[in-house]
């Protein structure tokens, strides 16, 4: 028997997409949904995404930005702007909430078809590096490798994550790179104001619907994957976060579908041998 198992990521605290996709998953008769973390942090309502994460996901994975806004720094090293950011985040959510975040576990892997699939937030030994299409082949072939943080040391044959908030399959190796996108801050690093599509193309919430025989032994099984694209209401949204500490970068990510730091991305972009005079 097949299963369907839909994998979310990068809710950060928007509680209006995290409910589209939960209810969108349910009509379409999800058996399991994987959460790959940063459900906190830009959006105001992390408490309420939390709790809806627990009462809705069989695994949760921790984000960078779970991680971050938990650990208890020395605050006289953190920088100003940082130690505010840092105290917002917290104020969102209570102890127990904090603690559960903090002590999520860093991967998880299962069989699908026979194919071993391992989800993690970002890379398989660091949740806050990005690694994405532009990356050269052998920095995708190391999203395969184990190491020290996963479950296993074993070399997966299918790998899914989260962290770039835009989703993309690809192949290579006989082995499937899949990034889930964004449940609540979809956007684009290519964009160019002639060349682009309606922004709506890219500002809706963005979840994986992954289809197969559960087992190390059901190799022959179909398998298949599909990605959900969802409108959501952005303006309730927003008119509940207006006590965000960086409501204006908010909004713009949301309304417009770019990351607010565009200048950091494109100096990513060049470091991976990408020509940005043409974006």
């Amino acid at each position: 028997m097949l299963q369907k198992i839909a994998i979310i990521s990068d809710i950060h605290g928007n509680l209006e997409a995290l409910k589209a996709v939960l209810n969108d998953a349910k009509a379409r008769g999800v058996d399991k949904i994987i959460c790959l973390g940063d459900i906190i942090a830009k959006g105001s309502h992390a408490s309420e995404c939390i709790k809806l994460v627990r009462d809705n996901c069989d695994v949760v994975i921790r984000g960078n930005c779970d991680r971050h806004f938990t650990t208890d720094y020395n605050m006289e090293e953190v920088p100003e702007r940082e130690k505010r950011r840092i105290l917002w985040n917290r104020s969102q959510i209570n102890d127990e909430e904090k603690e559960y975040l903090h002590n999520l576990p860093f991967s998880y892997e299962f069989y699908m078809s026979g194919s071993l699939v391992r989800v993690f937030h970002a890379t398989p030994y660091k949740d806050n590096i990005a690694v994405d299409t532009t990356n050269d082949f052998e920095t995708k072939y190391g999203m395969f490798v184990g190491t020290d943080k996963t479950v296993s040391d074993k070399t997966a044959d299918i790998v899914i994550f989260g962290h770039i908030h835009h989703c993309f399959a690809e192949r290579f190796y006989n082995r499937t790179l899949l990034n889930a996108g964004s449940v609540g801050n979809t956007h684009d690093i290519i964009r160019n104001d002639d060349r682009d599509a309606d922004v709506r193309e890219t500002t809706q919430a963005v979840y994986l619907i992954i289809e197969g025989k559960l087992g190390e032994k059901a190799y022959g099984a179909s398998s298949s994957w599909q990605f959900i694209r969802l409108p959501y209401n952005i303006d309730k949204e927003l008119d509940g976060s207006r006590d965000n500490l960086e409501y204006n970068e908010f909004m713009y990510e949301l309304r417009y579908g770019r990351y607010r730091n565009m200048k950091k991305v494109y100096n990513n972009l060049k470091k991976a041998g990408v020509n940005t005079d043409l974006i």
